[in-house]
């Protein structure tokens, strides 16, 4: 299992990035940035192989966000965590374009 902080520590660094932000420390900040790296890493900006997973990322954090359960809380983070496995490879992809 991943908590939150967790995911915020293994690709904040990489979603900011892509965001143009300095790193997320809380969840609702990683959210957004993660939404607009989905955007800018998908299919009308760059189109990479494997960020359209991203978004369904972002919905399973914003739901995690809402949550007042724990436990959902938590379910919710991993589920989002397994749509990022490939996240790192996606930004080095995008940083190999943008230099």
């Amino acid at each position: 299992m991943m908590t939150a902080e967790q995911l915020i520590a293994k690709h904040a660094v990489d979603i900011a990035f892509v965001a143009e932000q300095d790193p997320a420390t809380t969840l609702e900040d990683f959210n957004e940035q993660l939404d607009t790296a989905a955007e800018r890493l998908g299919p009308t900006w760059a189109d990479i192989n494997g960020a359209e997973e991203l978004p369904v990322a972002v919905t399973y954090l914003a739901d995690a966000i809402q949550s007042t359960d724990d436990a959902e809380r938590a379910v919710l983070v991993n589920r989002a965590a397994s749509y990022l496995t490939d996240v790192s490879d996606v930004v080095e992809e995008y940083r190999g374009m943008a230099a």
